[in-house]
């Protein structure tokens, strides 16, 4: 049997398996299962059309499942449906898919920090970290072991690719290729996600097509129909061949590379101390 804890609240019609634990003034609906090893602290909720996976640990005041925020929402909607392993902490935000048959889906052994929020219909994979306050529009796709740091903002079908790293307080409104940075500040990319690719276990030569294949991509000079037809011929196999699948899909566009253009220099000038006396200067810090 479940351990549930006097203090819930578990609809009769929901499904939990029988080492599930369920923390005080959690909140369970009906349409709900629960697989095995899953634990439920205080005060978080499941609502009606969640399906969880086994062994995910979700945290005080998280809320899985939901009417999306979308005026386009009817009376009935799709569903949250979530894999193994996950650790969703305390007062995520994870809704339910927009309509019917068209499902929020999250995948196994994520991550999602405090404050976290997956909008309808998100497609999220495997391994993925989403730190503090992360915000995801409703569509959008985070692909394998991608890092997303604290307060970043995705703009509605926008994607992110497998290992890709971005710096906080980004603002997403295009597709972020796979295996690269983006800088927080600047939200363009400042080349590849090497402590990512590391850790990852690409080899030597792995990380050597990757870059070869970035620097075709997106410090080459061929028209974009070229340069896609380039990187197909050139990468047919391994990591490399990534980048001409993702950039043949998507609808928003890619970020850019952010490049300083050489030889230029911002020159700070010193007060004029001849037109600006003591008193001036002081007030002006």
């Amino acid at each position: 049997m479940p351990l549930i804890d006097p203090l819930a609240a578990v609809h009769p019609d929901a499904q939990l398996a029988d080492s599930v634990q369920v923390g005080p003034f959690c909140i369970v609906e009906a349409d709900v299962t629960i697989g095995d090893g899953c634990r439920l602290e205080a005060r978080s909720t499941i609502k009606r059309g969640v399906r969880l996976g086994t062994q995910n640990y979700i945290c005080e005041g998280a809320v899985l499942g939901g009417r999306p925020q979308s005026l386009g929402a009817g009376e009935v909607i799709g569903r949250l449906l979530i894999g193994d392993g996950n650790q969703i902490r305390e007062n995520a935000t994870l809704h339910c898919g927009l309509a019917p048959g068209k499902d929020t889906i999250v995948g196994d052994n994520n991550f999602f920090m405090v404050g976290v929020h997956i909008g309808h219909d998100c497609r999220i994979g495997n391994h993925t970290i989403m730190a503090n306050n992360t915000m995801l529009g409703g569509h959008v796709t985070v692909e394998d072991r991608a890092f997303i740091s604290g307060n970043v903002a995705v703009h509605q079908f926008c994607r992110i690719g497998s290992l890709a790293m971005v710096g906080g307080q980004a603002r997403v409104t295009r597709d972020i290729p796979p295996f690269v940075t983006i800088d927080g500040e600047s939200s363009l990319m400042v080349g590849l996600n090497r402590v990512g690719l590391k850790r990852a276990g690409f080899s030597r030569q792995e990380v050597a097509d990757i870059k070869a294949a970035y620097r075709l991509a997106f410090r080459g000079e061929l028209p974009w129909d070229e340069m896609l037809a380039s990187l197909k011929q050139q990468f047919t196999g391994g990591p490399g061949a990534q980048f001409a699948e993702f950039l043949t899909g998507g609808t928003r566009g890619f970020v850019r590379e952010r490049r300083e253009l050489k030889g230029k220099t911002l020159k700070l000038h010193a007060p004029d101390s001849a037109a600006a006396g003591p008193e001036e200067l002081r007030k002006a810090g």
